[in-house]
């Protein structure tokens, strides 16, 4: 299969020029199909029962733990199951709990790099502690595992050089323990986390007070990565990198990903880690140094998530299916589905880039060189500009000087190209220390 960028496609497609078949559309039905089943477990409390065949969230990790499975044996093995399980204990677990999360795993042709998409599979009412009372959990978050699910079934078509990992995590309402796991995982590990991708409520068009919102999703990134010490926060200060950590450019590569795919269905670049005073799954990854940004709706509707079952003077409260626009998912799926295949067929993006040219009209560009990659683009931009607006491409070099193109007022950011011609996301160039 040929894998250039993998961004040309049908509506709702697996961004393929060469293999834009039907079996690789997104499917809607399919997607549906999983969010009623979720929702059949009654309730996905992490603290409910982890036995029960048929209620609770035991049952439910074990029906996604199959589906992997299934996977597995449709692409004849590409797929591998782990669950990986740690006791938590905190305010909204006094007793402590057992956090399990169930992986899909995708192995590519280099070993040491991963792509990561998530979602958590707990639910939850109003009470955060409420164990027993349906918890549908339709939008929050069965759409995200959804997701993640179809996901793995397009991805698995096609061979990669990064291993895939569909994440689905427990623990989310509880705090964020399931991706902490994840996250603590993969470091003890050594992986190479070249992307993370949260998806965590992405199936609804229509928000509080009625707003419809149908024609965009919001990713949210930081810019200041939580990881660095001060001195390295310093340092980005002194470089004017706040718009370019490696998140922000995951974010920026979406949003490019997202205005290539027919539909015209936007990408909002949100310029902060999450919602206002709120997190997600992502953030344990950024803590530990990762890049990983969060899909959310353009609209959200609070009536429909942490809520009892319930209506009140007309009015609904309930994270149920019929709240939900499949739609509207399927889109933010195919977004995603092409975001990781792009990411995972390139070479790894530059460890590291820098500028030099005080007191000059010229910049000099150097990077790290990266194993497979056939060329690199160089991409600069004035200081008052957020896009990059200029590119040179690099053959067989790790240098380059930009005439003209003086150091003050210029951003510059490096990618590398592998033969196929898929690019992996910027590395923000930082001051030339040589």
């Amino acid at each position: 299969m040929n894998r250039s960028l993998l961004l040309a496609a049908l509506p709702l497609a697996f961004a393929h020029p060469a293999a834009a078949a039907p079996r690789d559309a997104v499917s809607k039905e399919r997607m549906r199909a999983t969010v009623e089943k979720l929702v059949s477990f009654g309730t996905r409390h992490s603290l409910s029962s982890a036995t029960d065949p048929v209620r609770g969230i035991g049952a439910a990790r074990n029906w996604t733990a199959a589906q992997f499975a299934a996977l597995s044996r449709d692409c004849g093995g590409c797929i591998t199951t782990e669950r990986l399980s740690r006791r938590f204990t905190g305010p909204r677990a006094p007793d402590g709990v057992v956090i399990e999360d169930v992986l899909g795993m995708q192995p590519g042709s280099e070993p040491g790099r991963y792509v990561i998409v998530g979602a958590h599979i707990d639910s939850r009412v109003t009470d955060v502690m409420n164990v027993t009372s349906d918890a549908p959990g339709a939008n929050d978050d069965a759409s995200g595992v959804a997701l993640v699910l179809e996901a793995a079934r397009i991805l698995s078509k096609s061979k990669f050089k990064a291993t895939i990992v569909y994440a689905v995590f427990s623990g989310e309402e509880q705090g964020l323990w399931g991706a902490t796991l994840l996250a603590d995982t993969a470091k003890a590990r050594g992986w190479q986390v070249d992307a993370m991708l949260n998806n965590d409520i992405v199936g609804n068009s229509v928000g509080q007070g009625g707003v419809v919102d149908a024609n965009r999703v919001r990713v949210f990134s930081e810019g200041i990565r939580s990881s660095e010490s001060l001195a390295e926060d310093m340092d980005r200060r002194a470089i004017g990198g706040e718009d370019d950590g490696p998140s922000r450019a995951l974010a920026k590569a979406i949003d490019g990903i997202a205005d290539a795919l027919p539909g015209k269905f936007d990408v909002m670049l949100d310029r902060r880690p999450d919602r206002f005073g709120r997190g997600g799954d992502h953030e344990p990854f950024l803590k530990l140094g990762f890049p990983a940004v969060r899909f959310s709706v353009g609209a959200e509707n609070w009536d429909r998530q942490h809520q009892d079952v319930r209506t009140e003077n007309g009015r609904v409260f309930a994270d149920t299916i019929d709240g939900m626009d499949f739609d509207y998912l399927a889109k933010v799926t195919a977004i995603n589905v092409a975001t990781i295949a792009r990411i995972a067929a390139a070479p790894a993006a530059p460890a590291n880039a820098s500028i030099a040219g005080a007191l000059t009209r010229d910049t000099t560009v150097k990077w790290a060189a990266v194993p497979g990659a056939r060329s690199y683009r160089v991409r600069w931009r004035a200081n008052d500009r957020q896009a990059w607006s200029d590119e040179r491409v690099v053959m067989g070099a790790t240098t380059t000087l930009l005439k003209n193109v003086p150091v003050d007022d210029h951003f510059v950011g490096v990618s590398a190209v592998g033969a196929d011609g898929a690019e992996s996301l910027v590395t923000f160039a930082g001051r030339d220390r040589g």
